[in-house]
């Protein structure tokens, strides 16, 4: 579904930080777009410097005043984004992670002969670089915001060739149940968003991909595939002060395909 035209500025005045962008298939792209189709100012980042040329031009579109690089497995790049919105901006609104990763000899062994090292840079990428976020985040969401993560049915139920990625998906959705308790009294909402399977560059690491999207359209009672823009709408409505006492949740954007067996 194309994103809707906002009669409304629903978001305007609030300021939040996108992170995931790698083309214009990423989710994290359409939330972006949703975000700023509402009137919210966004701040982008982009992996490195061969990622840069992907991202710079969709920044330009969504008038974003910051675009900064950001490697979670580079020391100092996440504080130095954070840093450059408390100055420029003072403030956050919210904050959409959409960054996941693993190795690829351990995303596709099986859970049991995960090594140390890559199931701890799985870890650390998919789950706890949104943990991270948060710390960084909260001091800067001095009248509340919501923060938002990027889950995957997965987590819950086992997924064929999803393996050690479920696991992670799993510690991050405990972990937004956590931090949504810890942040609740000072106006911060957590969720973890749920889309169904999408054709991202991120899925393509996963065997047989195009065969679990088919499954997925065949079976979910809608009868079709969520789009990048059917994810950034729902999102983006969630960081509206309509939503102010939703927090903690799994929120399932898949055509209802989560529910049928």
């Amino acid at each position: 579904m194309p994103i809707p035209a906002a009669k409304a500025k629903l978001l305007e005045g609030k300021k939040g930080l996108i992170v995931g962008i790698a083309n214009d298939k990423s989710i994290a792209w359409g939330c972006a777009r949703a975000f700023r189709a509402f009137g919210a100012e966004i701040a982008v980042t982009y992996l490195n410097e061969r990622a840069r040329p992907h991202v710079e031009p969709l920044a330009r579109e969504l008038e974003a005043p910051i675009l900064m690089p950001l490697d979670m497995s580079v020391p100092g790049e996440l504080e130095a984004v954070f840093a450059r919105i408390g100055e420029e901006w003072g403030k956050l609104d919210f904050v959409v992670h959409s960054i996941a990763f693993s190795p690829r000899d351990t995303l596709a062994g099986r859970v049991t002969d995960a090594p140390l090292d890559g199931f701890l840079k799985t870890m650390e990428i998919s789950c706890w670089s949104f943990i991270r976020m948060a710390h960084l985040a909260e001091p800067l969401m001095k009248d509340g915001g919501t923060l938002f993560t990027m889950t995957y049915y997965g987590s819950e139920r086992v997924v064929e060739n999803y393996n050690i990625m479920g696991v992670a998906k799993a510690a991050l959705e405990s972990a937004v149940r956590y931090m949504a308790a810890e942040l609740g009294p000072k106006g911060i909402r957590v969720h973890a968003i749920s889309p169904g399977p999408l054709a991202t560059r991120a899925a393509s690491g996963i065997p047989e991909f195009d065969a679990l999207l088919e499954k997925a359209k065949t079976k979910a009672p809608a009868r079709e595939l969520v789009s990048i823009d059917d994810v950034g709408v729902a999102t983006a409505f969630l960081a509206h002060d309509a939503a102010r006492l939703m927090t903690g949740q799994v929120l399932y954007i898949d055509g209802g395909y989560h529910i049928i067996d």
